[in-house]
């Protein structure tokens, strides 16, 4: 088989997208040369219930998401109805508890969903991981009325969260941090603003770290805001080179007034809310890098087997069958890297936070390098927007930025291995 002469016949947005995402449902034995591989089968090791939410989230990718991952892309549309129908599914809160309507499901469990998702929509499923994020927050360090304040309709997804915690002056010195909120009474007066917030002025709900004592990280203090408070505004919508589908704005506070008792923990807490947010974030930030670079390599599969050059399928190409050997061998070493960092994380180890730096700076790394091979692959379709390689690309590279870039992360692991 040739490729379609018309780019508009091509990957993305088609029906064959999702017959190619299909192909990850198979089970190993059934997998055949046109299939997905055993050697990078996703449900590989995993419980026969995990198969099930892994099989699951993919049929939702298949169907609900990859036929529209590139309209919400061009359009910059927020498929908020979309998400809501992955939120029945219990996709909204999912290691949140089930008294307020989580799933209670384990980090591992999360990682395989979110991977699932991604290879649909990497950018939906990039704030779908981030709203998940905030739910937990507030369902694990707020009081009981707070969680059911809060955290029902945000695991029903009737309501969205976005986490605010980078600031124009503050990125990877998150402890720098200059919103203030003042405390007067029984309320605090807030001011400052956060910059490249996800779901900014789309959202309802949003988690804030801010400074109400002295300077460094024990000066700061988590605090809920939801949307329509008084002195609570937003910035312009960025335009961005990925993750359009999901709006990026500055969130700006003016002399917001908020209730002592829309405080998470106790003052001074906040750092450390943030920071335990973040392990979990960059688990799942990491695993939606896998979805991408999963997707990337059955794309590059069919590409190698269906294009000709030189009079031969690309497959017969020996230096390309080694780089997709390559990409492979890349993306099960950071399942596997990741997989290894939940387990960790759901334990409460002493090395899970360090475990979780190191799966998001390999799989970040590794992922783009995948996605951007599996572009190169495709030579100079790869570069048209009809197909959907260049999209994975260009969504998954901001996962090396956020979650704390991964010079942050190579910090991070250094400190732990030099600090005796």
């Amino acid at each position: 088989r040739r490729l379609p002469a018309d780019p508009a016949m091509a990957w993305r947005g088609t029906p064959r997208v999702a017959a190619r995402l299909r192909l990850l449902r198979r089970p190993a034995a059934a997998a055949g040369r046109r299939g997905i591989a055993s050697c990078i089968d996703p449900s590989a090791g995993l419980t026969e219930e995990q198969k099930e939410f892994q099989k699951v989230a993919l049929d939702f990718a298949t169907k609900e998401m990859a036929p529209h991952m590139a309209e919400w892309d061009e359009k910059e549309i927020f498929p908020v109805e979309t998400m809501r129908k992955a939120a029945q599914l219990g996709f909204g809160g999912i290691y949140v508890k089930p008294d307020v309507g989580g799933s209670g499901l384990s980090r591992l469990d999360t990682s395989i969903i979110f991977e699932a998702l991604s290879t649909g929509c990497t950018s939906t499923t990039a704030y779908m991981s981030i709203h998940n994020m905030c739910v937990w927050m507030i369902d694990t360090f707020g009081n009981e009325e707070q969680r059911r304040k809060f955290c029902p309709s945000l695991c029903s997804m009737e309501k969205l969260a976005s986490y605010c915690l980078t600031e124009p002056g503050s990125g990877s010195d998150a402890a720098s941090l200059l919103t203030s909120a003042r405390r007067k009474g029984d309320t605090y007066v807030l001011n400052g603003s956060k910059a490249f917030i996800s779901g900014g002025g789309d959202t309802d709900v949003y988690v804030v770290m801010c400074r109400t004592g002295g300077s460094g990280p024990k000066g700061i203090s988590c605090l809920v805001l939801e949307k329509g408070t008084p002195g609570l505004s937003f910035g312009k919508k960025e335009k961005k080179v990925g993750w359009n589908s999901q709006p990026t704005r500055a969130v700006i506070f003016e002399d917001c007034v908020v209730p002592v008792g829309n405080r998470l923990g106790a003052e001074g807490q906040g750092f450390s809310i943030a920071m335990k947010g973040l392990n979990g974030g960059r688990i799942n930030i990491a695993s939606c890098s896998l979805g991408a670079a999963h997707a990337s390599v059955l794309l590059a599969q069919e590409h190698l087997t269906v294009r000709k050059q030189f009079g031969e399928p690309l497959a017969n190409n020996q230096y390309l069958r080694f780089r997709l050997a390559e990409m492979a061998t890349r993306l099960v070493a950071a399942r596997l890297m990741v997989r290894n960092a939940a387990r960790a994380l759901q334990e409460g180890r002493e090395d899970a936070a360090v475990l979780c730096s190191m799966a998001k700076l390999f799989a970040t790394d590794e992922c783009f390098a995948i996605c951007n091979q599996a572009l190169q692959m495709h030579g100079g379709y790869g570069y048209l927007k009809d197909y959907a390689v260049q999209q994975f690309v260009r969504d998954i590279r901001v996962h090396q930025i956020l979650e704390g870039t991964n010079e942050v992360m190579r910090m991070i692991v250094a400190r732990n291995l030099l600090q005796g």
